[in-house]
């Protein structure tokens, strides 16, 4: 089901990353901007949320005023307002969707309410010479979430596997960490990552017979290296640094081994007509080149700028599945993909 709303600004403060944009026929991008705080989180190695709250309050007012600015036409030409109600930070949550709720209000406009990993997919839909044929089977991978899911339809949609620990972006900021590499991870170990001389390999956590994923031994394996543990205690930078550099690789090769490969073996099971890639981790090049080496049917990974969290796929998420929301309606941090036999964003899922 389509939205009837054609213009749609809305709203993204889940992270650490407030944005606003406006979308079009839930294709057509016609603003995008996103304030980022990186910068202010890498002294921490990660994502402090107390900050993170406090950066949308300060940022959140001129980042929907460039965005309107940005629209030829402006307010007038506005239908309809969405933000993201969960799954997030509460405090970051509350800021965006709170300013949409109150903009929606005073303007006399519809509010929307979209759950955040659904909107990752509908990335794939904004200015694609080509959308995603259905059945699709859609692989999310981002710093909170690492799921595979076959989608049937606009509203209907199949959760085939999940991951048990760590997510795939959790991993790498936390192999970034132990490997001492910076903040982001993804991007820190990608440039880092050097082949080692010899032959050499990190586990895979394959759970036989499940689409589930997890990634927390894979990390134990890295800070338990012995040539990691032994290069640390030498004393030495130099040693440090190429193995470091080594274990980037390996951990890299592994995640995308696996992400591979269970996504190739959902879309032969499931007949798949396309498959669509989508998160902060599918802007990894890696990942990017081994899925297009192994992919049979058509792949739909968005641009990196819309791969990270931006508001754009928030518009777009709202246009296919508009989900009316009252105003009184709350954050939800864990808010789940699947939330029994239906979805918080319309979507029938079923259960694997």
């Amino acid at each position: 089901m389509t939205s009837p709303y054609k213009t749609i600004l809305a709203i993204e403060t889940s992270c650490d990353e407030t944005a606003a944009a406006v979308v079009v026929n839930g294709t057509q991008l016609v603003a995008n901007v996103v304030a980022s705080q990186i910068d202010i989180h890498r002294r921490y190695g990660g994502v402090v949320p107390e900050v993170a709250s406090r950066q949308h309050i300060l940022a959140i007012e001129s980042v929907v005023r460039e965005a309107v600015a940005c629209t030829p036409g402006g307010w007038a030409t506005i239908d309809a307002i969405a933000a993201t109600y969960g799954p997030g930070l509460s405090g970051a949550l509350l800021t965006g969707l709170n300013t949409a709720k109150t903009l929606a209000w005073a303007r006399g406009l519809p509010f929307l309410m979209v759950n955040h990993v659904e909107a990752h997919l509908y990335a794939t839909w904004i200015d694609a010479a080509v959308p995603p044929a259905f059945p699709a089977v859609a692989l999310v991978v981002s710093g909170g979430h690492t799921m595979l899911a076959l989608i049937r339809d606009h509203a209907d949609a199949q959760l085939l596997g999940g991951t048990l620990d760590d997510a795939a972006g959790e991993a790498f900021d936390k192999v970034a960490r132990l490997l001492a590499l910076g903040y982001p991870g993804g991007p820190a170990i990608q440039q880092s990552a050097r082949a080692p001389i010899e032959a050499q390999r990190l586990p895979r956590a394959w759970l036989h017979g499940t689409y589930d994923f997890s990634f927390s031994g894979l990390k134990t394996a890295v800070s338990t290296d012995p040539a990691w543990v032994a290069a640390r205690a030498s004393g030495d930078p130099d040693q440090c640094v190429q193995r470091s550099a080594e274990l980037a690789y390996l951990f890299q090769e592994s995640v995308v081994d696996i992400l591979v490969r269970k996504t190739k073996a959902a879309v032969s099971a499931t007949n798949a007509k396309s498959v669509i890639v989508a998160g902060g981790v599918a802007a990894n090049a890696r990942l990017r080149d081994a899925l297009r080496a192994a992919i049979r049917v058509p792949l739909h990974i968005p641009p990196i700028h819309l791969c990270t969290d931006n508001a754009a796929m928030i518009a777009a998420c709202a246009y296919w599945h508009p989900v009316n929301g009252d105003l009184a309606v709350a954050v939800d941090p864990n808010a789940p993909f699947v939330a029994g036999p239906q979805s918080t964003s319309g979507a029938v899922f079923r259960q694997a």
